[in-house]
């Protein structure tokens, strides 16, 4: 109880510090605004989803990608605090406080964590408005579609962690930014968020069909009753839900325990 009650108390801190720089928020909203915008205009008439190009197929499908780009960029933002917290000495005055070592690291993920959901938020929205519309291939619930965001938080948090050791990791916020974004990308491109992996070479195929990524994805539209389903036989993708939840929590503990461990060698 004593480490749970500390890692509050940094969360609180760091939620406190992003009211104060609202920018930090405005524009960790407007990025994925964007992406909606110009994915959903941009390439919604030209995208082939089963065999139809129909724009309005083409937003229910993107959606579930775009919300799970979204919750995993926070990774670059979670690096980037860190490192400026150790740049500027902070993480050595937390360190002479009789606190859990872990506290500082899982504290700032929780934060991170908070500020996610408001942009998730105000990205569903968004989405509503230029014509996302859940259920329209499946029926589906309002539990169902909050089992989805539950999922899409999960693995946020788990890319967090991370976020968490490249910014303990280098030296500068900068370079935790880079370092946060530079794998992102090929994770997240590399996936089934934005076209039907039936239409990738072998190879790559089953490179998306088993990216942790695409496996989130993959739950986030069987749960919120979207079209385009992957029909691959992988077992990620035929059991999605499950699949996600695993990655996840491996993620967790794995990065988790190494961040922890970088943080107490690069603090002692």
């Amino acid at each position: 109880m004593s480490a749970v009650n500390d890692s509050l108390v940094i969360a609180r801190r760091n939620l406190i510090r992003m009211t104060r720089i609202p920018e930090m928020i405005l524009f960790g909203v407007i990025q994925p605004v964007m992406f909606v915008v110009l994915f959903t205009y941009v390439f919604g008439g030209s995208m082939k989803i089963g065999n139809t190009t129909d724009p309005q197929v083409y937003k229910n499908f993107l959606m579930a990608g775009i919300f799970a780009q979204t919750v995993t960029f926070a990774t670059a933002g979670a690096g980037a605090g860190i490192a400026d917290d150790m740049h500027k000495g902070l993480i050595d005055r937390f360190r002479s406080l009789p606190m859990a070592r872990g506290a500082v690291l899982t504290g700032r993920t929780v934060a991170d964590l908070v500020q996610t959901a408001v942009t998730l938020l105000v990205l569903a929205i968004v989405a509503l408005i230029v014509g996302w519309r859940p259920g329209s291939a499946e029926p589906t619930n309002f539990g169902k579609i909050l089992g989805a965001f539950g999922l899409l938080l999960l693995l946020g948090y788990a890319f967090t962690w991370i976020g968490a050791l490249i910014g303990l990791s280098v030296r500068t916020p900068e370079a935790a930014t880079s370092g946060g974004l530079i794998w992102l990308f090929p994770v997240t491109f590399i996936s089934i968020a934005f076209v039907d992996s039936s239409q990738m070479t072998p190879w790559l195929r089953h490179v998306a069909d088993w990216n942790p990524f695409s496996a989130t994805v993959q739950a986030c539209r069987q749960l919120f009753g979207d079209p385009g389903l992957s029909q691959s036989s992988a077992w990620p993708m035929q059991h999605p839900v499950w699949a996600s939840l695993i990655y996840s929590v491996l993620i967790i503990i794995v990065f988790r325990t190494l961040a922890v461990r970088k943080y107490r060698s690069a603090t002692a």
